[in-house]
């Protein structure tokens, strides 16, 4: 068993986790620690990292899900804030919210900050919550656009419960949010809920 959570360790102990120390070593020298370039075309390729059959070694298999899961989102993570790229596909911030949040026993309340050019900043946990609630705070949010110069942000948190469906305390709160940064000239772009693999976008249900 590890000695610290998943998420604390390094990419390249992660990589360790699916194939091997040596191994794990050759491949950031490779790409320069870049974990996208690794799997350029399909972050989860990474569950594929152990070939089938393969000895686990000291590692169970609840670990190599861990450990793949980490390394997914974090290269999707990678490909977001890439300089200069801009925020054009909706299903990758789905996905790399759901790899981020669908698993956690409590609420979490993300941010993740855009630019003019709608090119990601910043992704920042914002608050944090119980099984059934979090509690959020308009005036950090707004003092957070300003100090990072954002022109829009996108909004999420989940629902450990496993239904996404907003509730109307959901929605009330992203009409305060929204009426709040807009004072500051910040725009609410969406507001997407995570319950497992499922989630609801504010903005394609047409409430943005």
């Amino acid at each position: 068993m590890l000695s610290q959570p998943i998420s604390a360790l390094s990419n390249r102990d992660l990589l360790a986790v699916l194939v091997g120390e040596s191994q794990a070593d050759c491949m950031l020298l490779e790409t320069g620690g870049c974990l996208s370039d690794l799997f350029p075309s399909e972050p989860s390729t990474v569950l594929m990292a152990r070939e089938p059959g393969a000895s686990y070694g000291w590692a169970q298999p609840r670990l190599l899900l861990a450990a793949s899961r980490e390394l997914s989102r974090r290269c999707i993570s990678e490909e977001l804030v890439g300089a200069g790229q801009k925020l054009n596909s909706p299903s990758q911030v789905k996905d790399y919210l759901k790899l981020s949040l669908s698993t956690l026993p409590h609420e979490v309340f993300m941010v993740l900050w855009l630019d003019g050019q709608n090119c990601l900043i910043e992704v920042e946990e914002l608050f944090r919550g119980t099984l059934t609630q979090t509690s959020v705070y308009p005036r950090e949010i707004v003092k957070g656009a300003v100090l990072r110069n954002a022109a829009a942000v996108i909004l999420a948190h989940n629902h450990p419960s496993g239904m996404a469906e907003p509730s109307q305390a959901d929605r009330s709160l992203t009409e305060l949010l929204r009426s709040a940064l807009a004072f500051v000239d910040c725009k609410v772009m969406d507001h997407i809920i995570v319950a497992g693999n499922d989630t609801v976008s504010f903005a394609e249900r047409g409430w943005l």
